[in-house]
């Protein structure tokens, strides 16, 4: 079964999303490393951050079906660059966290992910109230089960 690499900012919330997608509640930790779990590679933030880890990212996503943009709705800032899918020999798709949080800007977040992300499916989901977490998860194991 080939895997979902998740990217994202640090405390963009892409621990706490792939703890929802696998129905799990308790509080995520920092992830220091690449993990690999079961279809998912959750990465580091600061591999998104830092352009000297892109490298790193595009190889280890040649091991994927498709690659997770994470964009966290409470920022007004994109940490990705122009275009940033197009390094991406995979299908990319888009994902929106922490869309209840009070200080959410959903418009602002779609917003930012299209300069990274100019075309492709975005999902808009909670890990705390789990909105959206459904739709996303049937979404990823089509992509993975092919």
């Amino acid at each position: 079964m080939k895997k979902v690499m998740i990217i994202g900012a640090v405390r963009a919330g892409k621990s706490t999303l792939i703890k929802a997608l696998f129905g799990e509640s308790e509080p995520s930790t920092k992830t220091q490393s690449l993990i690999y779990r079961d279809w998912i590679i959750d990465t580091p933030g600061e591999y998104s951050e830092n352009p000297l880890y892109y490298r790193s990212l595009i190889a280890t996503s040649h091991e994927t079906a498709a690659v997770v943009l994470v964009q966290d709705a409470t920022r007004n800032r994109n940490y990705f660059p122009p275009g940033f899918e197009q390094g991406f020999p995979m299908l990319t798709l888009g994902v929106v966290t922490k869309i209840d949080h009070p200080k959410a800007d959903i418009d602002r977040a779609i917003s930012l992910l299209r300069q990274s992300l100019p075309e492709g499916e975005i999902f808009l989901t909670s890990a705390a109230s789990t909105e959206g977490i459904q739709k996303l998860k049937e979404r990823l194991m089509e992509i993975v089960k092919d």
